[in-house]
């Protein structure tokens, strides 16, 4: 079994920060999200990390997950795999949650899932394919993805239903660790920014 999964979310967009929901709409990073990258990859070229050698490094294809990758210093490392894709939020794709509550006001996106787009047991089934490849061998991962898909694969990584996901927030930039705890798996980090204020 693999010894730590690390889950880093990509800087900062425009969208992210006016918490749009930013699914598979290529947006860039901005300034500020460019500079998290940055520091994250500081921070995991340093002590106890040491730039993570040996570690197998995947990201998402979209532009704010491949760019944070490349400017955390891990891009000529990594391959690019679509299991990393955000969820694909389908018509609700660039709305924020009050956009969408305005015309479904008890709607949850971990309960209801979205219409036109991709159904909460297919984004149980992608964080399933990276969880099966994160154990597969006895190694350290490092992923570069988005918000909702790692949530998803933290969830499936403790075994719990994808709507767990709801449970365990993830702010851009940050660093999370998977491992296991007497032979269970379990959560090590959670949505560590520590790089960022610096």
């Amino acid at each position: 079994m693999a010894p730590r999964v690390l889950l880093a979310r990509h800087g900062q967009t425009a969208w992210s920060l006016s918490g749009r929901h930013t699914g598979r709409t290529d947006i860039p990073l901005l300034d500020e999200g460019r500079r998290g990258a940055a520091l994250l990859g500081e921070r995991l070229h340093r002590a106890p990390w040491s730039g993570l050698p040996g570690t197998e490094v995947r990201t998402s294809p979209l532009v704010r997950a491949s760019e944070t990758c490349a400017l955390a210093g891990f891009g000529e490392r990594a391959t690019e795999w679509d299991a990393l894709m955000e969820f694909d939020y389908g018509a609700y794709e660039g709305l924020t949650p009050a956009e969408i509550r305005a015309a479904r006001p008890d709607w949850f996106i971990w309960r209801d899932g979205v219409p036109d787009g991709e159904t909460l047991a297919q984004v149980a089934a992608r964080a399933d394919e990276v969880v099966a490849w994160a154990r597969s061998a006895d190694r350290d991962v490092l992923v570069f993805a988005h918000g909702h898909i790692l949530r998803a694969i933290g969830a499936r990584w403790l075994g719990e239903d994808v709507s767990f996901a709801a449970r365990i927030r993830l702010d851009p930039t940050s660093v999370s660790v998977l491992n296991w705890a007497y032979g269970e798996p379990a959560i090590e980090v959670w949505n560590d920014t520590a790089h960022l204020a610096g």
